[in-house]
């Protein structure tokens, strides 16, 4: 159970999502009940039959960034830089970021972008390196202009015009994500309004999905594995309404595995959350025992990676294997572009 070898499973190439759902909400849904293992297949729209009045959803409202910027060193090397914490850096556009190169920049040396936008290297850490933007006043737009859409790098392809939207949840609002919380991106507004009407509670926490997402696990005892920290911002609303369903025996549902780790992060010892901000370093595996999610809407996951550890914590190892390998003989689409599974 805490082998890294314990997550893996086979799936073929042709499986993995390059593409969108053509209608966000008629993607295909995996129905897995966490006590019998039993699996159901639905589209997704069909979440309004599966809540129930009283509910609380609970979704991620990070907005990813075009935050791939391609261009060179001032000596003419190419160069690719991913800003990881625009939320933190974003006052002085100075950021963390991952940068490509032939050979690793070294601290003064500057890059020059599109839009008159340059950088210098400010320091270098392990994998990463500081930089310090400089250039037109208003950041964001040259951002906006001259930035990529940082797809997962199973997505075979470069970012389109249209990624600029797809992948993109339709409720994001907060900036500062380098991918998407992939399990917001089958809803609607429509649907969020059905789910609504039926007397679902909506709320939101802000998470935003870093570098971690992409490092591997490393580690064959699962257990010595350290999640890199990602900021996190849970609203006293947000804690009220969760507070108020627990109390009242209603189920809270977090769409996402941000949502989860963000829920149980900020849970006290009695099982209460209060408004929070700061960074989410929790790790979950089997063995660990949720405090508030009591059902969960997500994607499938990669092998071997720290979100197909925290399915099978939530609804076990062997009924999550089993549901995968059910999706596969199904061929449902698979990762971030892919289909979904709720577990209740």
């Amino acid at each position: 159970m805490f082998s890294l070898s314990d997550y893996d499973y086979e799936l073929p190439d042709a499986l993995i999502a390059q593409q969108p759902a053509v209608q966000r909400d008629h993607s295909r849904l995996l129905h897995l009940e966490r006590r019998t293992g039993r699996v159901g297949h639905r589209r997704f729209d069909d979440v309004v039959d599966l809540l129930a009045a009283g509910d609380v959803l609970v979704r991620n409202n990070t907005q990813v960034i075009p935050g791939r910027l391609l261009g060179r060193k001032e000596t003419g090397g190419q160069v690719e830089a991913l800003i990881l914490d625009y939320a933190q850096g974003a006052a002085q556009k100075v950021f963390t970021c991952l940068v490509k190169a032939s050979k690793r920049p070294k601290p003064g040396t500057r890059l020059v972008f599109d839009q008159g936008l340059t950088a210098t290297v400010t320091a270098l850490q392990e994998r990463t390196c500081s930089l310090a933007f400089e250039g037109p006043a208003d950041f964001e737009q040259v951002l906006e202009c001259i930035g990529h859409v940082p797809l997962p790098p199973y997505i075979r392809r470069g970012d389109t015009e249209a990624d600029q939207r797809t992948y993109q949840t339709v409720y994001a609002s907060q900036k500062g994500a380098i991918a998407a919380p992939t399990a917001g991106l089958h809803f609607t507004p429509e649907l969020l309004a059905r789910l609504q009407a039926k007397g679902v509670t909506v709320v939101d926490v802000t998470l935003h999905v870093g570098y971690g997402t992409f490092l591997p696990v490393e580690a064959e005892d699962i257990r010595t594995h350290r999640m890199h920290a990602e900021w996190f911002s849970l609203p006293a609303a947000t804690a009220d309404a969760v507070n108020r369903a627990k109390a009242q025996g209603k189920r809270v549902v977090a769409v996402g595995t941000t949502c989860v780790r963000t829920l149980e992060y900020c849970a006290d010892e009695h099982g209460l959350l209060g408004a929070r901000s700061g960074e989410c370093d929790l790790f979950i595996y089997p063995g660990y025992a949720f405090k508030i999610v009591d059902a969960m809407i997500t994607n499938f996951h990669l092998p071997k990676s720290t979100l197909l550890m925290l399915v099978s914590a939530f609804a076990g190892r062997e009924n999550i294997l089993a549901a995968y390998a059910e999706a596969v003989r199904e061929h449902y689409r698979f990762y971030s572009y892919g289909d979904a599974m709720m577990i209740m």
